[in-house]
């Protein structure tokens, strides 16, 4: 955790070699980290196109542990992590008695009873602070282990290449949302297949003192594959481009998931109470109604994310830049799967200005993925992705779109 009384940011494991790479640094919840290396849109488009190379060792880790740990995270969380396997991972919330979120997390399985729960940065203390009171009672042990850990990213199309050079895993048996132990460049790490960028790639939970020989071994492998350094402002924008929610745009403290476009990962059906079950119930029965208006911009409108376009967009990036995230208009509500909402947005809206969105290719779900684009109008995803991504297939980007509003509902993947 930062330490409130300190007026200096944490460094990362990694912070000298920013420093090296001449970095343009940041405080960023309270850790200095890297914004750009130099250009943020070229690192952008290298991920899009290659892959890029990313500190994350701001966020958070915490374990909980014991015979009760899947019980009490039942409890404390939105989603049913009894069922989550070993080795698997699952992206659910944390949130008040009152539906509002807490923070939106990544929980990997780790064994029977143990899980480690990733925050976000700015975070990581209140989400500590919710799991110790929660865990009241429970044979669960709650740690905040945020110090022994450096978590770096490798995230593009060539990902799967850069790093299988380096390590003896099946990366190919490794699937989306799962993690493994594994040793990479003779490092001990729990690798998984996650991400914050829209594309396949993988995150790499290593000891802090092997932080800097991972990365410029990921540095040596990736020099022939377009490998590049990325920083947090392309991070925002690869997230944006891809539809990912961000805590403090899309979702806080007064936004419950189904406000945000995301109630599915609230999971009525599991055994047993847990906290905010009954405001996220009454909230589940009323449709959203919340405006949104780009962050920053004057008006009555709820904040969200927003950034400029690129001056030259690449040919192989997605063509839904937008403006602004509207995830949380009512008349998006629902209505992604089939058909654009006609008339039902605001007046000069990029929403409803007629233009259709692309995604990468490994959106589409298998049964679509061999099917060509037909004539006409671009079709939307196949319905059964219901929010996930299908990285089974991976060819050329496609005009296959989806139309039917501005909420990403497949867009759950948040690293942060």
């Amino acid at each position: 955790m930062t330490d409130p009384e300190s007026a200096q940011p944490r460094h990362t494991p990694l912070t000298a070699v920013h420093e090296r790479l001449g970095a343009t640094l940041t405080d960023f919840a309270g850790w200095l980290m890297p914004l750009r290396y130099g250009s943020e849109q070229a690192e952008h488009r290298a991920v899009r196109a290659s892959a890029g190379l990313f500190d994350l060792s701001h966020m958070g880790e915490i374990t909980v542990t014991g015979p009760d740990a899947a019980a009490m995270l039942d409890y404390a969380l939105v989603g049913d992590l009894s069922a989550l396997a070993p080795g698997r991972a699952r992206y659910t919330m944390i949130c008040a008695p009152d539906g509002g979120v807490l923070d939106d997390l990544i929980v990997y399985r780790l064994s029977g009873e143990k899980f480690l729960v990733v925050a976000n940065a700015a975070n990581t203390a209140a989400v500590h602070a919710a799991l110790l009171d929660r865990a009241g009672g429970q044979a669960a042990v709650v740690a905040d282990e945020t110090a022994d850990y450096a978590l770096i990213a490798v995230q593009g199309p060539r990902a799967a290449g850069i790093l299988g050079a380096l390590t003896s895993a099946r990366l190919a048996d490794v699937r989306y949302y799962a993690g493994q132990s594994a040793e990479v460049a003779g490092c001990a790490v729990m690798l998984a297949r996650t991400g914050y960028t829209g594309e396949d790639g993988f995150e790499l939970f290593a000891r802090p003192g092997d932080a800097e020989r991972l990365w410029a071994a990921l540095t040596e492998a990736g020099s022939g594959a377009g490998l590049v350094p990325a920083g947090l402002a392309a991070r925002d924008t690869l997230r944006l481009e891809a539809g990912m929610p961000l805590y403090g745009n899309e979702l806080g403290p007064d936004v419950t998931p189904f406000d945000a476009g995301l109630g599915r990962v609230v999971k009525f059906g599991k055994p047993g109470d847990f906290v905010g079950r009954s405001a996220l119930a009454e909230r589940a029965q009323a449709a959203p109604d919340l405006p949104a208006s780009r962050g920053g911009c004057p008006g009555t409108g709820i904040r969200c994310s927003g950034t400029g376009a690129p001056a030259e967009p690449s040919p192989a990036a997605p063509r839904h830049r937008r403006s602004a995230c509207r995830s949380r208009w009512r008349t998006s509500t629902r209505t992604w799967r089939g058909r654009r909402t006609a008339g039902t947005g605001r007046a000069g809206s990029p929403w409803t200005s007629g233009a259709a969105p692309s995604l990468p290719s490994w959106y589409r779900s298998r049964s679509t993925a061999a099917q060509p684009d037909p004539p006409g109008p671009p079709s939307p995803p196949n319905s059964q992705m219901r929010g996930k991504h299908d990285r089974s297939s991976r060819t050329e980007l496609h005009r296959r779109a989806r139309v039917g509003g501005p909420r990403w509902r497949h867009g759950l993947c948040r690293h942060h």
